[in-house]
């Protein structure tokens, strides 16, 4: 007695099973794989996404700081004119006493007969413009301004004579004044 085993049917059975699994597990790789790939497409996004959101972040504070650095800039070009104006300011009124002590200087030297008619400041030199009876007078009038305490020497640089019997003299001299101490600077303000 023979038994006879037919296995062609199991066989069968087992390659359609194993091409079954074989298409199963192809078709969930896939999946997988799409799912990882869709995932890593997602987290780039998201790393562009916040690059650029860093990049925005940086470009919004670098405006802000060049418009910090441009008001720096102004409110220094504004302090430096207010400083200049400031030192000409004290230097007007550090000059204010002299301005009194010269022109109280030019009235008490002035001698009877003469008179000015232009005067010009400079720095420390005057310029002075006049009119004199005689030579005598201009002469005088250089020697009063020589003994003041607010004058250097006189320098005369020209006379002029009008015609006609009563003829006037017409001069101009330039003479420095004397630098101010404090003490004198002091009792004229």
């Amino acid at each position: 007695m023979t038994i006879e085993i037919n296995l062609l049917p199991w066989r069968e059975q087992r390659r359609v099973q194993r091409t079954r699994r074989f298409k199963q597990g192809l078709l969930l790789t896939l999946l997988v794989g799409l799912l990882i790939g869709w995932g890593i497409s997602l987290h780039e996004k998201s790393l562009v996404r916040a690059g650029q959101a860093r990049v925005a972040l940086i470009q919004r504070d670098t405006d802000a700081l060049t418009r910090d650095i441009q008001a720096m800039r102004d409110f220094r070009e504004l302090r430096e004119r207010m400083l200049k104006q400031i030192e000409v300011i004290n230097e007007l009124q550090s000059s204010r006493p002299l301005t009194i002590r010269v022109l109280d200087q030019l009235t008490a030297t002035l001698v009877d007969g003469v008179y000015y008619t232009e005067l010009d400041r400079r720095n420390d030199r005057l310029e002075l413009s006049g009119v004199a009876a005689s030579n005598r007078q201009v002469s005088d009038q250089m020697r009063a301004l020589d003994n003041s305490s607010a004058f250097a020497i006189p320098l005369l640089s020209d006379v002029q004579s009008a015609e006609g019997p009563a003829a006037a003299k017409r001069f101009h001299m330039s003479v420095d004044q004397h630098p101010v101490d404090d003490s004198v600077a002091g009792a004229g303000s």
